[in-house]
């Protein structure tokens, strides 16, 4: 019971990231201990899960593909997403540069947490740090598109956002924001349970996640330390987009008018990060938040590793 609490609010911590353009989902798997289980557990449903399946040998079926593990996980995101969701459109809209401050805490520790499992420092893993960063910082500033409810562009929505929500340091809330459908898909149809938007969106989730999960196994196995610098370095250039004081630039025609989506809403069409003027009262307040968000890592980690430590006895005791 304890491990599946355990596995419930991993998922929760997940589900939570992917909501928050800037976070990822992935990144939580990381530093958690679970992302090469995940991403294996995921991986497993081919053919031979479908044989096994349909053949009545369920038991060997759930082994197989590390259902219960899964399950639990996905489970504890859904919970996460669903509930979070209304959470975070209350957060934004009233403290939105502490909300950003505590999350700028969150992912700038994670980098130091990730970098921990790198077994050397050679000169192809520090190049792959510095690629990761570097095209992590590209994409951030990338300007967001127009919003788009079209069937199929909503099933690469999914295709592309579910890619990113498992790949650490790359946020699929903030891809979902560079497609021009963040609001329709994880704000507005979460919250009204618009199936209209959610069902391709989700055709999009099957179709990408096993696909993903293979490859990026494969590139994991084979370059592990390559591949956790690059992650890390995901998650090092993400911080550009969390930078808790920014200006919102909307988007506007030729004649200076501002184009608005069919909520009729304006179109943001970047963000110009800053420094504040001065040392008042919301800075110290953003400061404590961003602590916060580096000690909500450190619990995080310490809970997983001691998780780790208590399943490795209990195969230890068996």
């Amino acid at each position: 019971m304890k491990e599946l609490i355990s596995w419930f609010a991993k998922g929760f911590a997940i589900g939570a990231a992917n909501v928050i353009p800037g976070v990822s989902g992935g990144t939580i798997a990381l530093i958690t201990g679970i992302f090469e289980r995940l991403i294996n557990s995921i991986k497993s449903f081919d053919l031979k899960a479908v044989k096994l399946f349909f053949s009545g040998k369920f038991k060997n079926f759930l082994e197989y593909t590390d259902f219960v593990f899964l399950i639990t996980l996905f489970f504890g995101a859904v919970v996460s997403i669903f509930s979070f969701a209304r959470l975070l459109s209350y957060l934004f809209e009233n403290y939105e540069v502490y909300v950003w401050a505590y999350f700028f805490g969150l992912i700038l520790v994670s980098v130091y947490y990730v970098s921990k499992q790198l077994d050397n420092y050679k000169l192809n893993v520090i190049i792959s740090f510095i690629i990761g960063t570097s095209v992590a910082i590209f994409i951030s500033f990338l300007n967001p598109a127009t919003e788009n409810d079209a069937f199929i562009y909503l099933i690469f929505c999914g295709i592309v956002g579910v890619m990113s929500m498992i790949l650490p340091g790359l946020s699929g809330s903030f891809v979902l924001i560079l497609m021009g459908n963040y609001q329709l898909v994880m704000i507005d149809s979460v919250n009204s349970l618009n199936f209209e938007i959610l069902l391709p969106v989700g055709i999009g989730v099957v179709i990408g996640l096993p696909l993903f999960s293979h490859a990026l196994s494969w590139v994991y196995k084979q370059y592990k330390n390559q591949t956790i610098a690059v992650l890390a370095g995901f998650i090092l250039g993400s911080l550009k987009i969390l930078w808790p004081w920014k200006e919102t630039v909307l988007l506007k025609d030729v004649n200076g008018i501002e184009q608005l989506n069919r909520h009729g809403e304006a179109v943001i069409k970047e963000y110009i990060q800053f420094m504040p003027d001065a040392v008042d009262k919301e800075v110290l307040l953003a400061f404590v938040f961003m602590l916060t968000g580096v000690l909500t890592v450190w619990a995080i980690e310490k809970f997983a590793s001691n998780s780790n430590v208590d399943n490795s006895n209990e195969q230890f005791e068996l």
